[in-house]
């Protein structure tokens, strides 16, 4: 299939535009920065250009065991292939190690992970009832802990028994199907198993927008009002580094719930591309934050400050907390959790705003709080 490298998307969004570091971003395999629309710089891709998956980028996760969704698949080295300009990955009705099916996923886990920025990927999904493909991510380091606290994005899920329906969700401590509060969209879009489609990623501190073909399937945001209950990795611990996955599942507690349709094998899972691009920010933020306002003590957890996330021209990286003047702790959002304080003390909080750029924001106004 033809490749179209000089890919050219204007994003456009209602909240700031962020991704990853300051540094003078360095091209992927370009020899100067050539920039896209709104600023991004290809960082990574796999055109899958060649007569094999190339193992300096992805790996592969193997074995059975149901992978936590009772799925019937044993993922093996054997189910993906490159050729013509895609990957593809099969899906075989085929006995292994006591699974009825075999397949394939494959990681980019402790070879190429990153924190921010847009993912663009094109790919045509299989036919048929008992398919669950995937393109997805995971947290590099389970930093706030194990499933689902770390959090988990999924850029793209498919069950074949639906036909004409792609989902997109995230799942972290708060909100995960496990106990049904998982957040997650739904879009109808023709022709998903007989033409190639854009599943789009934008990820940005506090905000993660997903989209096909250019139309928004989900946005999630952090409110720190809504969720003021919580800590704010609880409910949104995309603060971290996350890695890519390329799946095929059979069966499952989703993808399985109308049973398998053993005629449809071997089934493809197609890949025509997959980038990910992020900013450089030292070529496009010219102006400091503004400062943090509104200040507050939530209603709703003990010793919890929140406040305003203030105006930036590219977007707010991370806050400075200060205690009586002294720093605090940094905050990746515009909350955070007071502890080791005098019981019964009043302390004086102050909040400042720090870009990408590491262009700091003025002190916000005083918050006087009694600690709990």
């Amino acid at each position: 299939m033809k490749k179209i490298i000089g890919l050219v998307i204007a994003v456009i969004t209602t909240f700031f535009i962020v991704g990853c570091g300051a540094k003078k971003m360095k091209p992927y395999e370009d020899t100067e920065v050539k920039y896209l629309d709104g600023g991004w710089v290809s960082v990574w891709a796999d055109e899958f250009n060649g007569d094999k998956l190339d193992q300096t980028k992805w790996s592969y996760e193997t074995g059975g065991d149901g992978w936590g969704n009772n799925e019937l698949q044993y993922y093996t080295y054997d189910n993906t292939e490159v050729s013509d300009g895609t990957l593809k990955i099969f899906g075989r009705k085929e006995q292994k190690n006591n699974n009825q099916y075999t397949s394939s996923r494959i990681v980019t886990s402790n070879k190429f992970n990153f924190k921010y920025g847009r993912v663009v990927a094109s790919a045509k999904l299989p036919v048929g009832k008992g398919t669950w493909p995937a393109i997805w991510m995971m947290p590099q380091e389970s930093t706030y802990g194990h499933w689902p606290k770390s959090g988990e994005i999924d850029i793209m899920e498919y069950v074949g028994y639906e036909g004409n329906k792609v989902h997109a969700s995230i799942h972290t401590e708060v909100y995960n199907h496990k106990n049904n509060t998982h957040q997650t969209g739904s879009l109808k879009i023709d022709n998903l198993t007989d033409d190639f489609h854009k599943y789009e990623l934008i990820w940005e501190p506090g905000f993660i927008s997903i989209s096909v073909d250019d139309t928004n399937i989900k946005t999630f945001r952090y409110n720190p009002i809504l969720d003021q209950a919580y800590d704010s990795n609880q409910a949104f611990p995309f603060d971290q580094d996350f890695f890519l996955i390329l799946n095929l599942a059979i069966g499952g507690d989703w993808g399985g719930l109308q049973g398998v349709d053993d005629k449809i094998f071997p089934a493809i899972f197609e890949v025509d591309y997959i980038r990910v691009y992020q900013k450089d920010y030292n070529y496009l933020d010219k102006s400091k934050p503004e400062t943090p306002y509104n200040v507050q003590e939530s209603r709703l957890k003990k010793n919890s400050i929140i406040w305003v996330a203030p105006y930036d021209d590219i977007g707010v990286e991370y806050y400075n907390v200060y205690v009586d003047g002294e720093f605090y702790k940094k905050a990746n959002l515009p909350q955070i959790t007071l502890k080791k304080l005098d019981k019964g003390k009043k302390y004086n909080i102050k909040i400042e705003a720090v870009d990408f750029t590491g262009k700091v924001s003025r002190m916000s106004e005083g918050f006087e709080h009694t600690f709990k």
